[in-house]
């Protein structure tokens, strides 16, 4: 049984990636922990607090947080018929992504399905502020990006991007493997370069690898040529295949960094235009040229 973790702040953006999720999983058993975190607006509420204590606004924050996650679940319930699916919420007086933490690492959540607001301060422009918080800050469970106005789409079409100068484990590419598994999907690899030039050594073997464990999935490799930056030329990429979900592990130096430390006028036009799944990395570091020669005879 999976255990997803559904944030919510109430708004639209957020009822759209609950509605993503319970779609996509709607032939898995799930549970589905549906949290909003608050907090009193001491700060901008300088009038209500000459008359109210930090306990009553608390209270009355609470009641809003407990109330607002009542309404949601009852909207899911009228809408929705999966008896495979069952419901957690969880009113938590705290910050954001602390409390995505605790609860990933108390609960056994397998995912994170969080929706996007594509524009939400300048630094951050092509996710939104607290998606990208999420997946700096959490480190042991994928994230899964629901654009603002996604309708779901049945995850036929995947592509996984990387640049192979770092080796996968098979348990960090898992989640994606699953999701293809379940879907009967296609996994287009997409590498992008600079300038098109053969793979180094270590390059091959880490593509060998990853074509060893995408061996159940239909698959194929795509090297494309970078247009303005890595994030526009995907967004190309996934538009001119029809991709339905983009894949891309969070390591230093990966395509996932450099696209959150882009150049603001170059990913101005990047909006997470289709659903993003962030896996974090497990620790594992590079192969040497000493360990590919090692483990050359299992990836041949």
């Amino acid at each position: 049984m999976k255990n997803i973790l559904l944030p919510t702040d109430f708004s639209e953006n957020a009822w759209n990636a609950t509605k993503y999720a319970i779609e996509l999983f709607k032939n898995e058993a799930c549970v589905f922990h549906l949290l909003n975190t608050y907090t009193p607006a001491i700060a901008s509420s300088r009038f209500m607090a000459t008359s109210l204590s930090g306990g009553q606004l608390e209270d009355g924050a609470r009641n809003n947080s407990e109330l607002g996650l009542k309404n949601v679940l009852t909207k899911i319930k009228d809408i929705y018929k999966c008896p495979n699916h069952s419901f957690k919420t969880i009113s938590s007086f705290s910050l954001l992504v602390d409390e995505i933490k605790n609860i990933v690492e108390n609960n056994g959540i397998n995912l994170i399905i969080t929706g996007t607001k594509g524009a939400s301060g300048l630094d951050e422009v092509f996710m939104g502020s607290n998606t990208v918080r999420i997946i700096k800050s959490v480190k042991n469970c994928p994230v899964l990006a629901i654009p603002q106005h996604f309708e779901y789409v049945k995850p036929s079409e995947i592509a996984f991007a990387t640049d192979f100068n770092r080796f996968y484990t098979q348990s960090e590419l898992q989640p994606m493997i699953d999701l293809a598994e379940s879907f009967k999907a296609t996994i287009r690899i997409v590498h992008v370069q600079y300038e098109i030039k053969a793979l180094s050594e270590i390059q091959q073997f880490n593509l060998n690898m990853l074509r060893k464990y995408l061996s159940e999935c239909e698959h194929y490799l795509h090297t494309v040529s970078e247009l303005n930056s890595v994030s526009k030329t995907l967004e190309v990429f996934a538009e001119e295949l029809d991709i339905h979900l983009l894949a891309m592990l969070n390591y230093q130096h990966s395509y996932m960094e450099k696209m959150t430390r882009e150049p603001v006028v170059k990913r101005l036009a990047f909006h997470t235009r289709i659903p993003l799944l962030v896996i974090p990395e497990l620790g594992m570091s590079r192969p040497t040229k000493s360990t590919v020669g090692k483990k050359k005879a299992v990836a041949d």
